[in-house]
């Protein structure tokens, strides 16, 4: 069984592309029919990317074993791993989905008077699903186990 790595910046990438390339085409063959864009999704995804960023910095200080703080257990760390691998492809995709929306309102916020609102809720839905992606990635990085001198190759030999 293959151990699980740190997630491939590039897959994110490509989910986000990907996602992006089919919200724009969508976007732009249902605008008419779609409500406005929602700005409480941005506030969620703004809400949860603080809460990873708490839970990541505790957890890193846990980890480390500073002082006053108690141990953590291997199976909250599994748990916060998990977590974290799905906050950032979640992120990735709704990242890219707000940036195929925010693509095409932007370019039709000359000639439909709904899109210029559209476009800022959509580019506050890209800024907002990024920063999910970053807490994410900081929390996967914070449940590492620190390296120690004797882990490191170069220094044995």
């Amino acid at each position: 069984m293959k151990p699980v790595g740190p997630t491939p910046i590039r897959d994110l990438a490509l989910a986000a592309v990907l996602t992006g390339a089919l919200s724009y085409l969508l976007v732009g063959a249902y605008y008419g029919d779609l409500p406005a864009l929602p700005w409480t999704s941005s506030a969620a995804l703004v809400c949860l990317a603080v809460a990873e960023g708490v839970v990541a910095r505790g957890t890193r200080m846990r980890i480390a074993r500073r002082p006053g703080t108690r141990p953590v257990q291997p199976l909250v760390v599994a748990r916060l791993v998990a977590l974290a691998k799905a906050s950032s492809v979640v992120g990735s995709v709704l990242a890219g989905g707000w940036m195929g929306a925010f693509a095409y309102t932007f370019l039709a916020r000359d000639r439909l008077v709904a899109a210029a609102r559209d476009a800022v809720v959509s580019g506050l839905g890209v800024l907002a699903a990024l920063l999910l992606v970053a807490a994410a990635l900081w929390l996967e990085q914070s449940c590492r186990t620190p390296r120690s001198p004797d882990d490191d190759p170069d220094l044995l030999g």
